[in-house]
């Protein structure tokens, strides 16, 4: 079994980033072939509108015409056995890589028709999000709701879908060398000392339903 993890953040070594390997970890605990993937690593855009996905009896029907540094990406993805998603959100949503990564995913699959063709692949999925904000307003602004939309979009094309929200995170390394003076840094600390252990603990299960067909 192949589990591949997307890494939607720029830092390869913090939350978002840690939450994906404890994933693989989970995953690899029961025997699976595990691989992260940074799409800050790679060069790629988004979809650019050419619709040589849509053509009428063309080969590349179904398949982004782009080639870049994304194309071994998505070939790898559609033969994979499971996939996880992680993004920070930055401005109340996913980052622009990680938008840019799901249209290049997502738009060749969808059809123009009533008479689809490109069937749906039936493996689990998950995705991650971390953020700054604490859940109680992540919920007041109703962040969690908008992002339900990329779970349908996930559960349409793949089947099945889990989310984790990782909140109220520890943002820097080092609190005194930045301008942060509206957040309690000791209590950020605190919370990240206790919690989001708990959240990889999380994250590590999934990586095991993973395998085991728990999602």
């Amino acid at each position: 079994m192949k589990v591949i993890a997307i890494n939607g953040s720029p830092r390869k070594d913090h939350n978002t980033a840690t939450l994906l390997n404890k994933v693989l970890e989970g995953a690899a605990s029961q025997g699976a072939e595990t691989e992260i993937i940074h799409l800050y690593d790679l060069n790629f855009k988004g979809c650019i509108s050419c619709f040589t996905c849509k053509l009428k009896e063309g080969k590349n029907y179904g398949k982004c015409i782009i080639k870049d540094d994304l194309s071994p990406v998505l070939k790898k993805l559609h033969i994979a056995d499971a996939v996880v998603l992680g993004s920070p959100i930055y401005l109340n949503n996913i980052t622009g890589e990680t938008r840019s990564f799901m249209e290049r995913l997502f738009f060749p699959l969808i059809e123009y028709t009533n008479h689809p063709t490109l069937l749906p692949r039936n493996i689990p999925t998950a995705l991650i999000y971390t953020m700054n904000i604490s859940e109680e307003k992540m919920k007041n602004i109703h962040l969690d709701k908008y992002l339900e939309s990329n779970e349908l979009l996930f559960k349409k094309f793949f089947g099945k879908c889990k989310t984790l929200y990782c909140t109220d995170t520890y943002q820097f390394n080092d609190y005194s060398k930045v301008v942060s003076d509206k957040f309690d840094h000791e209590k950020k600390l605190k919370r990240h000392k206790e919690i989001f252990p708990k959240d990889c603990a999380k994250a590590f299960d999934i990586g095991t339903e993973f395998v085991n067909h728990k999602i």
